[in-house]
């Protein structure tokens, strides 16, 4: 559903015309834009800046799950500013539920800001996702622990027991404002844990989403089995408190296995714990170049990270092309140190020595720059005749 920023005059009348767009609430609030020309011009300006203007509005000041003032992640799939804390749900749920990205730590492009004007930002997707919330239950609050989050936004987006009936979905709660206005209607809502979702499945949670199964392995043990986004988890698996944020570039691959003819086309994928992401593919290439970064948020018992390259197939499961892990406790043990000190000048603050008991090709140093604790590795992968994967590490405090 991306749109390109180069777009026709009628395409952006389209969108200036959308009852649901950010973009609309932002001219109501900007008279100076109501304008076409001013429209035209200001959807032609850079993403950050259009971004920074969707961050001052009203709507979108406060988290979209438990009202924390000045949220600074979104879902970018889903088109809602949240909190810190709502943000490590969010990725627990899976990139195929929910996409989060920084505010300021992430490059947005001009299609990631299209996509988030389009889908309407907070006051839009709670209309829609809440729209039956019932009386008895609450939203988190700005303290609520992360119990109270992980079961109210698992139930919002995830198994969608509030969404709005508008939308053809069904919907299992009457809303409050609603309930008395007809017994008949009462009846039927009081009945809806008992029916049965569209999808021909019965779930005292209502309809979850139509989950596309990743089964890409051959055996049970790669680690790539996390990639399976978390659904089928246990509840208690997204109540998970965060120490922080690690923000994984996935710099290039050399010398990588051939899996088709001549050549791969390889992408990564980053595990840590139950949350996983996954970089581009790069056709035909067995030295790929992503310089992509990608964030996961950092569990209080800390697991190693795990990565794990495919060759991607059209017609067949994509083929294994290795795999590695990271030790990422003395990156953040370093972090934690670093913000208690008060030191400013660049140094080497410690260093993963490579050995025959793990897989760095050198030593992964451990060094501050500007204020930054980062960690540079070269990974060679594993269960495979070659290849090695180069990968830069920056551990964030969940204060950004």
């Amino acid at each position: 559903m991306e749109m390109s920023i180069h777009q026709d005059n009628s395409d952006i009348k389209g969108m200036a015309g959308s009852g649901s767009c950010l973009y609309d609430l932002f001219c109501t609030e900007t008279p100076s834009l109501n304008s076409q020309s001013q429209r035209e011009r200001w959807m032609l300006t850079g993403p950050q800046e259009r971004l920074d203007n969707l961050m001052r509005q009203a709507g979108n000041k406060y988290c979209a799950d438990c009202g924390s003032s000045e949220p600074k992640w979104v879902s970018s799939s889903l088109g809602v500013f949240i909190c810190i804390k709502c943000s490590g749900i969010h990725r627990s749920l899976g990139v195929h539920i929910s996409k989060v990205l920084s505010l300021s730590l992430d490059d947005w492009t001009d299609e990631q800001v299209d996509l988030l004007v389009h889908l309407g930002g907070n006051t839009v997707i709670n209309k829609k996702y809440e729209a039956c919330l019932p009386s008895h239950i609450k939203k988190p609050r700005p303290n609520s622990s992360i119990e109270e989050r992980s079961d109210y936004i698992r139930r919002k987006y995830e198994f969608q027991q509030f969404l709005d009936t508008e939308e053809n979905l069904y919907c299992p709660f009457m809303p409050s404002h609603t309930r008395n206005s007809s017994s008949g209607h009462a009846r039927n809502s009081s009945s809806g844990h008992a029916r049965t979702s569209s999808s021909g499945q019965s779930s005292s949670y209502g309809p979850p989403l139509d989950k596309k199964r990743y089964d890409k392995l051959t055996t049970k043990n790669r680690i790539g089995l996390s990639f399976k986004n978390s659904w089928g988890k246990k509840e208690s698996e997204s109540m998970i408190e965060f120490v922080g944020l690690i923000k994984v570039n996935v710099v290039k691959g050399t010398n990588l296995a051939i899996r088709d003819l001549m050549t791969s086309d390889p992408y990564v994928i980053l595990s840590l714990g139950h949350q996983s992401v996954k970089t581009r593919v790069i056709k035909n290439n067995l030295n790929p170049v992503w310089n992509e970064s990608l964030m996961l948020s950092i569990p209080e018992s800390i697991p190693p990270l795990k990565v794990i390259v495919y060759d991607k197939d059209s017609f067949k499961n994509d083929d294994f092309m290795g795999e590695a892990e990271i030790d990422i406790q003395p990156l953040v043990s370093a972090a934690k140190a670093y913000e208690k000190s008060s030191i400013n000048e660049s140094m080497q603050l410690g260093k993963w020595v490579a050995s025959g008991d793990n897989t760095l090709v050198k030593d992964g140093i451990i060094s501050l720059e500007e204020g930054k604790v980062r960690q540079e590795i070269s990974l060679r992968l594993q269960h495979v005749e070659r290849g090695v994967l180069e990968i830069e590490l920056e551990c964030l405090p969940l204060t950004q």
